[in-house]
């Protein structure tokens, strides 16, 4: 499955991510790796996620602590930002590995991380479109079997 869309303001890019949402099943760990430059609007994909999945949830950019935890759902939110992870022990000093078995893990700048990936991550691209200053190509593309996501 690769699917895209377009939007042109924070409030679709929130549409969007609570239409996905939905179609994940929330009984088990997901795991979505976001992909996106600064300010393209990866953390109102996640508000758009939070907002089905742990209703009521603040979110906010984990910039600085490096993961915020979003509770309230059948499964808890993890939100990460991995742009200062630098290696491996990075990843395990923060918890990340214990988080991928608890719930749904969503992570910007995944690129910093790439060979921590699971293979069964859906993968979540955002892109300034034609209009950079509103709009967005977001593009949603899940892992290639499908049937392999446990």
């Amino acid at each position: 499955m690769k699917k895209a869309f377009l939007t042109t303001s924070p409030e679709e890019t929130e549409e969007i991510a609570r239409d996905f949402a939905k179609m994940l099943d929330l009984n088990k760990p997901q795991f979505i790796a976001m992909y996106g430059d600064l300010g393209v609007g990866k953390t109102a994909f996640v508000r758009g996620l939070a907002s089905y999945i742990c209703p009521n949830a603040r979110v906010k950019s984990p910039t600085y602590t490096v993961v915020n935890e979003y509770h309230g759902g059948t499964l808890p939110l993890y939100h990460f930002d991995v742009y200062r992870i630098e290696d491996e022990d990075d990843l395990y000093s923060v918890g990340f590995y214990e988080y991928l078995q608890k719930g749904i893990c969503v992570t910007e700048w995944s690129e910093n991380i790439a060979d921590s990936i699971p293979k069964d991550a859906y993968r979540v691209k955002i892109e300034r479109g034609t209009n950079p200053e509103n709009e967005r190509i977001i593009t949603i593309e899940a892992s290639k079997d499908e049937n392999t996501r446990t």
